[in-house]
């Protein structure tokens, strides 16, 4: 039976840390890849028994892709912190590990919770990520947000769930949005420089409404409360922020990675 290296990308990650490891223990390795955390991410990481590298961070892809080939074991299984296991996932997985695939990558669903409630649908019925794959034969795309896995050879999927227990609060939400918001930009205005494309009014105004609809009442949204509703705006707003950064980008400005505002203000703020 081959062997499974399960891989989990951190940066002050010191509230979820020790139950995602907790929840990969069947692993043969567990590979903690680090942004260089400044609370106690590595110290209860290096407790719990797992392998410890660090790497400053450029975006999520770069950092996945520089940490695959360090996996001791040909099979990866790439778990987020604040993401979970379970015992049904793992009997799969090692069920398909040990009679042998020809498949070198699989999509898992994963089960969301936005602050505090399981959301069912919202648009979030059909999330799904390649997690579990040859760590020979894939790699991310080299995209700053949204990025997936790239396999040379035939995919297939689990059918056992990730848990996912994604936002807690209002200003990690925000945090996280602007970030991404701006990554996403900067990946847009890439793609929208080969073809001279320019957005205007009618992107910025139409595309956050169609999100809001197409979750809200497409997917279903509304069969999940306030929270369906709440995802449902906020999905509406992180699409709006992305446009403007967009149409404010290709007039000129310049916008700074807030990850990396973000660690060089805890960095000083620790020095101090």
């Amino acid at each position: 039976m081959e062997k499974i290296t399960a891989i989990i990308p951190t940066f002050n990650e010191e509230k979820h840390i020790a139950e995602a490891i907790n929840s990969v223990r069947w692993a043969d390795e567990i590979l903690v890849v680090d942004s260089f955390s400044t609370d106690k991410t590595i110290e209860i990481a290096k407790a719990q028994g797992a392998k410890v590298i660090q790497r400053e961070y450029g975006y999520s892809a770069s950092q996945k892709n520089w940490a695959i080939p360090q996996a001791s074991h040909p099979w990866i299984f790439l778990l987020d912190a604040d993401e979970r296991s379970t015992p049904e996932l793992e009997r799969e997985i090692k069920e398909i590990v040990k009679r042998g695939t020809s498949h070198v990558a699989f999509w898992i669903y994963r089960a969301n919770h936005f602050m505090g409630k399981r959301i069912n649908y919202s648009g979030w019925q059909s999330d799904k990520v390649i997690r579990l794959f040859k760590r020979d034969l894939c790699k991310y795309q080299d995209l700053k947000v949204h990025a997936e896995v790239i396999a040379q050879g035939s995919i297939s999927k689990l059918q056992n769930k990730i848990l996912h227990y994604t936002y807690t609060d209002l200003m990690s939400y925000l945090k996280k949005a602007d970030r991404y918001t701006t990554w996403g930009a900067m990946d847009r205005v890439e793609k929208f420089k080969k073809t001279n494309r320019r957005i205007g009014w009618g992107y910025i105004v139409f595309r956050p409404l169609g999100r809001f609809l197409r979750h809200y009442v497409l997917r279903l949204g509304f069969l999940d409360g306030t929270h369906g509703l709440v995802v449902s705006l906020l999905s509406s707003y992180n699409n709006f922020m992305r446009a403007l950064k967009i149409w404010r980008m290709q007039a000129g400005e310049t916008l700074y990675d807030p990850f990396k505002a973000q660690t060089k203000d805890t960095g000083n703020q620790k020095e101090k």
